[in-house]
Formats: C-alpha cells, sequence, structure tokens
C-alpha cells in the first residue's frame, strides 16, 4: 500500500519539471564518465531526456542521449548546453558550476536549476575548504593543515605526529594528487610532486579499523532518507570493494547514519551525497571526504536496493518524492574492475565472466585502458555475506579488459 503524499511532497511535484504540461524533461549532466553513464541510464528508465557536457569522450555515455564535448569554461558552449534542459546536475565537484548558473541567470525565461548549487559545491571542490566547515560544525575529522611550502609541510607533519597524507585541495581522487608523509623527506617530495597551485592539505594519519560509507539523499524541500551504512576496502587509494551489511555495531551505524545527514545539511546539498567516515579503534567516527553526487561506494544499490542512488540523485533535483533506500537481499558486495594495462578495451573476457547468474556485470564503455582505471564493477547478491563477496572478486578477476 502506497504512503499518502505530504503538503510538503505536493508542493514539490507541482513545482517539478514533470508537471510543466507537455513536452520532455531534460536533465543536463556535466561530465561523460561512468557516473554520468549510470545517471543516464537511470534517467532513460524514468523517461528523461539527458544532455551530457564534457572536456573529453571516453565512450562512456554514447548511446545515452546527447554528448558535448569542448571546452566546459567556453560561455558559448555552456549557453547551448543549458538551451532546453529543465535541471542541471554533476558528476563530479570540479565541474563548471558557477559559470553554468552564470548562464542559466543570462536566460529570463528559463526556471532551470542546478542541484548541487555551486555554492555548495565550492565549499566541498577545495578540500581545505571541505575540512574548515566540518570544523566550524563541529563534525568530527582527522587533524590537518594547510600548507603551501616544503617547509610548511614538515614543520606541519611535526605537529600532526609524524605521519600523515599529503592531498591537492582540488582534483584529487582515486590515488591521484595524493602523497604519503612518513617523514621530512617525503613531505618535501610530496610537496614538489602535487605542487598544488592552492596549496596542500596536510591530514594526520589515521589508524582506522576500517572505513565506512554513509549514502545521503536530500530532495528539494529538504526530505532526506539514508541508505545501509557500507563498509569499504580500499587498495591503493581506490575503492576496491563495498560490503553491506558492515559489520560494525548498530550503535556505530546510527552514529555514522546521523553523522551523514548533519554532513548533507551543513553543506546544504541536494541530491546524492556519499560521507566517508573513518572507524578507530574505539569506536569512534571521523569524516574522512564528502562527495556531492552518486559514488562508487554505492553502485551496489543499482541492484541491492529498492531504489539505486542514481535514481533517487535525479528524483531529488528533479524535485520529485525520494524513494525507497533498503536492501533486497541480506547482503550485497561489489567489486570493482580495473585496467591491468594499456590499450584499447577488449572485452573478450566477458563470456568466462557471465556464467555467473548470481551476479550483476557493469561495464562502462571506455574505449581505453589504463593501470587501475576504472572499467567496471560487478555485484552479488545473497545471504552469506563470504560467500557472497567470494563471488564477486572471482568474477571482476576474470574481467581482464
Amino acid at each position: 500500500m502506497e504512503r499518502p503524499v505530504t503538503e510538503m511532497e505536493r508542493s514539490t511535484l507541482d513545482h517539478s519539471p514533470l508537471r510543466k504540461g507537455g513536452g520532455a524533461v531534460r536533465v543536463g549532466i556535466l561530465g561523460a564518465g561512468q557516473l554520468g553513464r549510470m545517471l543516464g541510464l537511470a534517467a532513460v528508465r524514468m523517461g528523461v531526456q539527458v544532455r551530457f557536457l564534457d572536456r573529453a569522450q571516453s565512450g562512456a555515455t554514447e548511446g545515452i542521449g546527447e554528448t558535448m564535448i569542448g571546452d566546459w569554461s567556453d560561455p558559448e558552449l555552456l549557453t547551448r548546453f543549458v538551451d532546453g534542459c529543465d535541471v542541471i546536475t554533476t558528476e563530479n565537484e570540479w565541474a563548471p558550476a558557477g559559470a553554468v548558473e552564470s548562464a542559466l541567470r543570462g536566460r529570463e525565461e528559463t526556471r532551470c536549476r542546478m542541484f548541487p548549487a555551486s555554492a555548495s559545491l565550492d565549499l566541498i571542490a577545495d578540500k581545505g575548504t571541505q575540512k574548515q566547515v566540518l570544523v566550524s560544525k563541529n563534525i568530527a575529522t582527522a587533524p590537518f593543515e594547510l600548507v603551501a611550502s616544503g617547509d610548511e609541510a614538515v614543520a606541519a607533519l611535526g605537529r600532526l605526529g609524524g605521519a600523515a597524507m599529503l592531498k591537492r585541495r582540488r582534483g584529487s581522487y582515486d590515488g591521484y594528487g595524493n602523497a604519503a608523509a612518513h617523514s621530512a623527506e617525503e613531505a618535501r617530495a610530496g610537496c614538489i610532486a602535487l605542487h598544488g597551485e592552492d596549496g596542500l592539505l596536510l591530514e594526520a594519519w589515521v589508524p582506522f579499523e576500517r572505513e565506512l560509507s554513509v549514502l545521503v539523499v536530500r530532495g528539494r524541500d529538504g526530505e532526506i532518507e539514508t541508505y545501509p551504512v557500507t563498509t569499504t576496502e580500499q587498495r591503493d587509494h581506490r575503492c576496491h570493494a563495498t560490503e553491506v551489511p558492515s559489520g560494525c555495531a548498530p550503535s556505530v551505524e546510527a552514529q555514522a547514519t546521523a553523522i551523514a545527514r548533519q554532513v548533507v545539511e551543513a553543506f546544504d546539498l541536494v541530491g546524492l551525497t556519499a560521507v566517508e567516515l573513518f572507524m578507530t579503534p574505539d569506536g569512534g567516527l571521523l569524516v574522512n571526504e564528502v562527495a556531492p553526487r552518486p559514488h562508487n561506494t554505492g553502485h551496489y544499490t543499482i541492484e541491492g536496493c529498492v531504489t539505486s542512488q542514481f535514481e533517487n540523485h535525479l528524483r531529488a533535483v528533479l524535485g520529485l518524492p525520494i524513494g525507497g533506500t533498503s536492501l533486497r537481499s541480506r547482503c550485497a558486495v561489489m567489486v570493482n574492475v580495473l585496467g591491468h594495462r594499456e590499450g584499447t578495451a577488449d572485452v573478450h573476457a566477458l563470456a568466462e565472466a557471465v556464467r555467473s547468474s548470481d551476479v550483476a556485470i557493469h561495464l562502462y564503455g571506455k574505449r581505453q585502458v589504463r593501470p587501475k582505471r576504472k572499467m567496471g564493477h560487478v555485484t552479488c547478491l545473497g545471504n552469506d555475506l563470504k560467500s557472497v563477496r567470494r563471488i564477486a572478486e572471482d568474477t571482476a578477476e576474470k574481467l581482464k579488459l
């Protein structure tokens, strides 16, 4: 039995582009990688048109809506991109959100808006500013300092206990733009290698017991829903696998969920947000990073939850009610498929991988393979976490693209 629609939800529906009266609804997506691909596939299922904008074509969005390629700081290109769109969103936090909003302001006849807003994205895109906002809201995070030179990094390293991670303040992800520093020499070398134009973030090394992720979806009207807490496994600073249930005590999961909701409200985000946390040996929780868009740790939701993270992101930015976030099975495991070589993608291994009927395989259609590049993922559902993990790992291992 469906629950009744509240007055707040009814008001939101009335102002949704899906109620505009005639014509197809189009969502503009900044970025055309795997996240854009999966957002586009979710949109197609909902009868929503999509248009992508990116600086280069990876192949991930071919055959899904319209893809525009060019300099996404070009005002003329941005104007053409937003023309005919009902809402704009993004698959990464470094896209030119401010320039897009400027293009929208220049078109008085449009009611198109961007979610999340550029003001929110700006606070998160700079990892140093992101940390400062968390501290200002009394949200626990690892000790950190902002540094602009090797000398500053060495001095800060001493104050932070002698072990830390250096990160570019903008554009660092999946191990790119990061460097470990366990000595003065490594701190200086890291500063030279990363040479961040805005300086660098030096974050104290956290001796965590496990890494957790909480997906939060927040609507235009402030409605918030959360997905189950997951445990994530990182290899070489990249997400290797996600498991749910997390294996944490219910009290820890409740605390992680409460913190994640607080983070999303602190940045006034609309759409899907992933909040990554460290769980320390004493059960404490520290926010590691915030990603204001669908996230690798949430790919399992496509098969594993009532509503995927991608559909719920679209629902939120379009002003629609948020879908159910509960699990469809007792356990779910997602394992990433990474590149192992340089060259053109080859899917000849797919025939062997699909022999297992218990696994959902997602390949992203990228033309070029690079070592450690995300080329796809697999998801397995079931009742026993160990067996589900084994099946997912075995299938991913067979996908040598």
